[in-house]
C-alpha cells in the first residue's frame, strides 16, 4: 500500500519506531487484529504445519510409537499428527506404546487449545464493526450562497441507516513554540452542519471560509502548506444494522483540494425511488467564471 493511500485512508502520518524494545509475545491479539485477512490466514497455515512438524519429530522419537507406519517415516508420523489434531481417526494410523499415548494425549490438549484460539480470533476479526462510508477523492472550494465554503462529499455505501452520524473536520499543521518546540497542533475546523440524524445516502458537509478559517486570504494555501497542513476527517455513528457504533476516517493533502469548484449531482429521483450514480461521486464541476 503507497504512502499516499495510508493518508487518505485516515492516517495522521506515517510512522517508523525506533528505540522500543517489544517481545514477539505482547500485544498479539492487537497485532493479530490489526493484520490483513491474507497475512491472518498465511500465519495460521504456517502455524498449523510447525504444530504438526514439532509432534511429528517427537512421534519419532519413539522407535515403533505409532502402528502401520513405516519406520523413521517423518511424512507418515505428521500426517499421524495432522489426523491427532483434527480429532479425524482414519484407523489405519493409531499410537503404538505408552509413549506415543502420552504425546498423543498432549497434543490432544494443545489441539483443544489451538481450535479454541483461531476461532476466537477469526470470529473477533470477522465481527469487528466497520463502516462503508466512502469520501470523494476530492474536496472542493466554492461559493454556496453567495458564501465561500470548503466543502466535502460522503456517501454511506451499505445504503442502510448510519443514525446520529457525526463529522469532525480537524486541520493539522506544524507549530513552533517561543522555546523552539515543534509540535503537531491540531485545530477543529467548524461546520454549517456536523451531525446527520439518519446517514443514508450522500452528505456534504460545508466550512464557512470566513475571517476567522485559516483558509481566509489569497496566500491561505501557501501559509498553510509552510506548515505542513493536512485535513483529517473522523465519522462516526450507530449502523442499525448490527446495532454499534462505526467509524471511518480519511485525510486530504492541500494539493487535493480544487478550488472554485462543486461537486457533480449525483442523485436524481425515479418516481418514489432515489437513484444514486456512484459514476459522478468523485466528479467535480468548475465554477462560472463570474464567480467570485
Amino acid at each position: 500500500m503507497s504512502d499516499r493511500v495510508k493518508l487518505r485512508r485516515g492516517e495522521l502520518f506515517l510512522v517508523r519506531a525506533v528505540g522500543l524494545k517489544t517481545a514477539v509475545h505482547e500485544d498479539v491479539y492487537h497485532r493479530v487484529l490489526s493484520m490483513s485477512w491474507g497475512t491472518f490466514f498465511m500465519l495460521a497455515a504456517v502455524a498449523f504445519l510447525l504444530e504438526n512438524a514439532l509432534f511429528a519429530v517427537l512421534y519419532l522419537f519413539g522407535p515403533g510409537a505409532i502402528t502401520g507406519a513405516r519406520p523413521g517415516s517423518f511424512w507418515d508420523a505428521f500426517f499421524f499428527s495432522v489426523q491427532t489434531m483434527g480429532t479425524i481417526g482414519y484407523g489405519v494410523l493409531a499410537p503404538a506404546t505408552a509413549y506415543a499415548q502420552a504425546v498423543v494425549t498432549v497434543e490432544a490438549l494443545t489441539g483443544m487449545l489451538t481450535l479454541a484460539i483461531a476461532t476466537g480470533l477469526t470470529f473477533s476479526k470477522f465481527a469487528r464493526p466497520s463502516a462503508r462510508v466512502l469520501f470523494s477523492e476530492k474536496a472542493v472550494i466554492g461559493t454556496r450562497d453567495g458564501v465561500r465554503h470548503l466543502m466535502f462529499r460522503m456517501a454511506n455505501a451499505r445504503h442502510n441507516t448510519i443514525a446520529e452520524a457525526s463529522l469532525r473536520v480537524l486541520l493539522l499543521s506544524d507549530a513552533v513554540t517561543s522555546e523552539g518546540e515543534r509540535l503537531r497542533v491540531p485545530s477543529v475546523l467548524p461546520l454549517v452542519r456536523d451531525t446527520n440524524a439518519f446517514f443514508r445516502l450522500s452528505w456534504t458537509a460545508s466550512h464557512v471560509i470566513d475571517g476567522t478559517s485559516p483558509f481566509f486570504g489569497d496566500d491561505a494555501f501557501e501559509r498553510l502548506a509552510g506548515r505542513n497542513a493536512l485535513l483529517l476527517l473522523s465519522i462516526s455513528g450507530l449502523d442499525e444494522t448490527i446495532g454499534q457504533t462505526v467509524h471511518a476516517r480519511y485525510a486530504y493533502q492541500l494539493d487535493e483540494i480544487v478550488v472554485n469548484a462543486r461537486f457533480a449531482d449525483m442523485i436524481s429521483t425515479d418516481g418514489d425511488t432515489r437513484v444514486i450514480d456512484y459514476a459522478k461521486f468523485h466528479e467535480t464541476v468548475a465554477e462560472s467564471p463570474s464567480v467570485d
